[in-house]
């Protein structure tokens, strides 16, 4: 599987954004998709996941009720829309696939990941 990610750039708080990844290849494996972030000199953090049919979805408590995960099926695609950002939303954001769960929380539970997209949020 190939993992695509892109759409972060810029923003200043308050603002929005929408990731995209665009998944490739054995997409008949995954059981779910996952997006997570890492900001400098911190660990990788889980921010929302979803189900491959798309029905069921997961959230960190610090992005519930800011950030929506959805999945187009049609383009193998999972988008990560982020209303009200906040300067510490900040990082490099990796989309990821399970082949196994459908709604991990844990980075290494995630066989696949794309090669990032970076999100800065200014004050």
């Amino acid at each position: 599987v190939q993992l695509q990610a892109s759409g972060g750039g810029l923003v200043q708080a308050g603002g929005s954004l929408r990731l995209s990844c665009a998944a490739s290849g054995r997409t008949f494996s995954i059981y779910g998709m996952g997006w997570f972030r890492q900001a400098p000199g911190k660990e990788r953090e889980f921010v929302a996941a979803i189900s491959w049919s798309g029905g069921s979805t997961s959230y960190a408590d610090s992005v519930k009720g800011r950030f929506t995960i959805s999945r187009d099926n049609a383009k193998n695609t999972v988008h990560l829309q982020m209303n009200s950002l906040r300067p510490e939303d900040t990082a490099v954001y990796y989309c990821a696939a399970d082949f196994h769960r459908s709604l991990a929380m844990r980075a290494y539970e995630y066989e696949y990941w794309g090669q990032g997209t970076l999100v800065t949020v200014s004050s």
